[in-house]
C-alpha cells in the first residue's frame, strides 16, 4: 500500500473535506493528515483549527505548540524524521514559500530512500511582482519535486513558466465541501434581511478591495435609486473603523450591514438568502468563498484578478469578472444583475451545476494522478 503524507502548518474544514474524499476513493493509498501544529494562536481562528478528524490518521509533530513559535529547521528535522522512519512514498507539500518547506524539500535530496514529493501550489504569475533572480531560483528548486497539485489553469501556466512539464502539473487542489451549503439544505435557514441584498465575505484587509466596493456601491444606489439591494459585508479586520467611515460618508448607512465575523454555520443563512455574490479582491491566489457563493446556488460577480476567475466565472452564464481597478465596471454590473435584464435564477443554478466539477472527488481524483506521476518519475 502506497503511503502518503500530507504535510500542513494547520488542519482546516476546507483540508478535511478534501483528505476525506481522498481516503474514501483510493483505497490502495493510507493518507496521513500530518500538521506541525494543532494551536493556531490567531484571532477568529477557531472555525480553522480542526480537532476532530474522524476515520483520518492525522498525526502532529508539535502538539500544544504555536506553528509560529517554532522554528523552520526543528519542524525540518521533525518531518524528515517522520517521513523516513514510517517509509513515507509521497509527501505532499504547501507551496515553496516557507522556509521549513524549502529545507524540508532540499535535505530530503540528500536521502536515498527518500520520499517522492508533490508540490501543492496556488500560486499565479501576478500575484506579487516578481524579480528575475527571485524565480531563477525558484525554477532550480522546483526540480527537487517530482510532480503538482494546484487551483486551476492560471497556477498551471505559471508552474509551466517556471519550468515544470504540463504531463506532471494536476488540477483540483482548490475545492470545498459544496454539499455544506446545498441550496435545498440551507435556504430552509431563517433569513438574514427581509430584502433582496448582495453579498460579500471577506477579511477587511486592504487587498479584499472593500473600500472600491462601497464606492462602486453607492454610485450604483444613485442609478438604481428605490429598487437598489442592500449589501451585507460578513467579516471584520484591521480596515473596519475606515470601512465604518467610508460607509457614512458616502451615506448609505441605511443599506450596508456588517454583521462582523461569523462561523461556517452562521455564515449559512447569508448565503441562503443572498440574491447575489461579490468578490472585488485586487489580488487573490484563488477565492474559495467564491466555491463556496456557487455551491449556494448564486450568481456571482468576481474581480478577474482572483485566481479562481478563469475555472469559475461562466461570463453571462453564472455571472460576470470585472476589472477591480475600475469602479463603474462593478456599478454597471451591479445594476445589471439587479435589473430584470438577467435570469437570476438560472444564473444560479449554472453556479450550483458548474461547481458540481469542483468537488472533493476532483481533489482526489487529482491528488492520485500527482501520486501516480511521482511514484513513476521519482
Amino acid at each position: 500500500m502506497t503511503k502518503v503524507a500530507w504535510l500542513q502548518p494547520i488542519w482546516s474544514k476546507y483540508h478535511i473535506a478534501r483528505a476525506k474524499a481522498f481516503h474514501q476513493d483510493n483505497h490502495n493509498c493510507q493518507l496521513i493528515c500530518l500538521s506541525i501544529s494543532d494551536v493556531c494562536g490567531e484571532v477568529n481562528s477557531s472555525d480553522w483549527v480542526v480537532k476532530n478528524f474522524d476515520e483520518l490518521n492525522h498525526q502532529v509533530l508539535f502538539s500544544g505548540r504555536k506553528y509560529l513559535d517554532i522554528s523552520p529547521w526543528k519542524i525540518t528535522v521533525a518531518v524528515i524524521n517522520f517521513v523516513l522512519r514510517h517509509n513515507v512514498d509521497v509527501l505532499c507539500l504547501l507551496g515553496y514559500a516557507r522556509p521549513e518547506v524549502q529545507q524540508i524539500a532540499l535535505s530530503l535530496s540528500f536521502f536515498t530512500n527518500k520520499p517522492a514529493l508533490i508540490l501543492l501550489s496556488e500560486s499565479k504569475k501576478d500575484d506579487i511582482s516578481r524579480a528575475f533572480w527571485r524565480e531563477s531560483f525558484k525554477s532550480q528548486f522546483l526540480k527537487l519535486y517530482q510532480s503538482a497539485l494546484v487551483g486551476g489553469q492560471v497556477h498551471k501556466h505559471y508552474l509551466i513558466e517556471l519550468g515544470m512539464t504540463a504531463n506532471s502539473i494536476f488540477l483540483g487542489y482548490d475545492i470545498v465541501g459544496n454539499e455544506v451549503f446545498n441550496p435545498n439544505k440551507i435556504r430552509q435557514l431563517s433569513t438574514p434581511l427581509k430584502k433582496p441584498y448582495f453579498l460579500a465575505i471577506n477579511r477587511f484587509v486592504s487587498k479584499k478591495n472593500l473600500l472600491f466596493l462601497l464606492l462602486a456601491y453607492a454610485a450604483y444606489r444613485q442609478i438604481a435609486g428605490a429598487n437598489a439591494w442592500d449589501l451585507i459585508l460578513c467579516g471584520d479586520g484591521e480596515l473596519r473603523p475606515r470601512i465604518e467611515e467610508e460607509i457614512t460618508t458616502q451615506g448609505i448607512k441605511d443599506y450596508v450591514h456588517l454583521p462582523g465575523f461569523l462561523q461556517q454555520d452562521e455564515l449559512l443563512p447569508y448565503f441562503a438568502h443572498a440574491t447575489c455574490f461579490i468578490h472585488a479582491s485586487i489580488q487573490e491566489q484563488w477565492g474559495l468563498v467564491v466555491n463556496e457563493a456557487m455551491a449556494a446556488g448564486l450568481p456571482v460577480l468576481v474581480s478577474n484578478r482572483c485566481g479562481c476567475f478563469e475555472d469559475l466565472v461562466l461570463e453571462g452564464i453564472n455571472g460576470f469578472g470585472f476589472d477591480p481597478e475600475n469602479q463603474q465596471e462593478l456599478t454597471q454590473l451591479m445594476v445589471k444583475i439587479s435589473s430584470k435584464e438577467v435570469d437570476l435564477q438560472a444564473m444560479g443554478q449554472a453556479s450550483w451545476k458548474h461547481i458540481q466539477n469542483f468537488s472533493p472527488d476532483y481533489f482526489a481524483q487529482g491528488l492520485m494522478q500527482a501520486v501516480e506521476y511521482a511514484l513513476a518519475h521519482r
